[in-house]
């Protein structure tokens, strides 16, 4: 075999390896399910990442609605670890209670909503911590993001002032930082809401801007037209309720804004 034609398998084979051959880009969905504490709350975690994805990579926090850690955020966890993040899904009641009941949801939610800077925080600082000391996370890379009622957790993340790269809140009420968590706040803001949600109306949306400028918080606001509350899970409609369902496009394209929000805060 001639020089030339050694130097050209060698550079084809540089090639092909940069671009990656099936090896390379296929994906090993592994699963974790840690249990971990708040006090003597033991809380039930759910972690998602590819194995196949060598050295540390960022992570995401990924908080349920209001029914507990069910299906929903475990699929999306899922996605997020096929996108090369390991996703870490929060358990924000302990030992993984959940209900389809509304009034039951409500008064597990309320914990956190009568004490958002106290117990709200403590719960779901008990998972960020949890995850920024796992062997396959780059904790200088951090990201929380969550749904409904774990929108409006995910955003005490970047009011509690913790090293977060940003915040997703899907569908959530919108809550804004005190002056004083507001000159702490480091992550930049995605909030991503249903166009026509009763419960989050357009007053609301521009009090939260006007709050988040006036602050100086780095957010944009992205709503979808005929998306009501919970538009991004699949089995919303199936509740029954009011202002309550599923929206295909809006789900489609929230997600497609989430993703280049990670990418530009905590990288591929």
């Amino acid at each position: 075999m001639s020089l030339r034609s050694l130097v050209s398998l060698l550079s084809l084979a540089l090639l092909l390896a940069a671009c990656g051959g099936d090896d390379a880009v296929s994906v090993k969905l592994a699963h974790e399910q840690p249990v971990y504490a708040d006090g003597d709350v033991q809380l039930n975690g759910f972690m998602a990442y590819d194995a196949n994805r060598k050295g540390k990579r960022p992570g995401i926090l990924v908080v349920h609605e209001w029914w507990g850690l069910q299906d929903h955020p475990r699929e999306r966890a899922e996605r997020l670890a096929q996108l090369g993040y390991v996703a870490l899904c929060v358990d924000m009641y302990g030992d993984g209670k959940t209900t389809d009941d509304p009034k039951v949801a409500g008064k597990l939610a309320g914990a956190f909503y009568g004490d958002r800077a106290g117990h709200g925080r403590a719960r779901l600082k008990a998972a960020y911590d949890l995850l920024a000391q796992h062997p396959r996370v780059d904790k200088a890379k951090i990201g929380v993001m969550g749904f409904c009622y774990g929108g409006s957790v995910a955003l005490e993340s970047a009011w509690a002032g913790w090293d977060v790269k940003g915040v997703v809140c899907f569908h959530g009420n919108l809550t804004t930082p005190s002056e004083e968590d507001a000159k702490n706040v480091k992550a930049a803001v995605l909030v991503c809401n249903g166009a026509a949600d009763a419960w989050v109306p357009p007053e609301m949306v521009q009090g939260f801007s006007e709050a988040m400028e006036k602050a100086g918080i780095t957010f944009n606001v992205k709503s979808y037209e005929g998306a009501v509350h919970a538009f991004t899970n699949p089995g919303a409609s199936e509740r029954g309720m009011d202002n309550v369902a599923y929206h295909k496009a809006a789900d489609e394209q929230s997600w497609k804004d989430m993703v280049a929000f990670w990418k530009q805060h905590l990288g591929e």
